[in-house]
């Protein structure tokens, strides 16, 4: 019965384990800034994802802009959109290398199948170049980046 109930304990605790290596990411506060409020005004800025590219890839916005982020993966292959520094990415990166089907629950951040489509509304309340970017495993690697200038 404790040899059972041990077992049990053990298989519970990997089961969650991917879960709480995605526990801490950014539910402390966004260094680029806030979730924006989608029933105020926005600029819609869309973004194309595809083999392994941003399409646009740069983006310049004025400190305090709303902008809403309509994001299609056109490619074929999942693909992601986290929006932070390029430091926190490749931290994050790092973990996803370990968890690579890891799913964000982030309002900076999605994961997208080909074919759909998501929005983020962000407000940029810091000046800085961020970057967002597809931490699934290589895609950041082989050029998934893109980058957002707050003056």
């Amino acid at each position: 019965m404790t040899r059972t109930i041990g077992i049990v304990l053990a298989l519970a605790t990997l089961s969650i384990a991917p879960a709480r290596a995605h526990e801490g990411h950014g539910h402390h506060g966004f260094s680029a800034g806030e979730p924006g409020d989608p029933s105020k005004p926005a600029r819609t800025i869309a973004i194309a994802m595809s083999e392994m590219s941003y399409e646009p890839s740069k983006i310049d916005v004025k400190r305090g802009e709303q902008i809403r982020f309509v994001l299609r993966n056109v490619g074929r292959e999942d693909h992601e959109f986290l929006l932070a520094t390029p430091k926190e990415n490749l931290a994050h990166a790092e973990v996803m290398k370990k968890h690579p089907h890891m799913e964000h629950d982030d309002p900076n951040g999605v994961r997208l199948a080909p074919n759909k489509t998501a929005e983020i509304v962000w407000k940029f309340t810091k000046p800085g170049t961020f970057e967002f970017s597809c931490l699934i495993p290589d895609h950041r690697d082989y050029g998934m980046v893109g980058h957002v200038t707050v003056k």
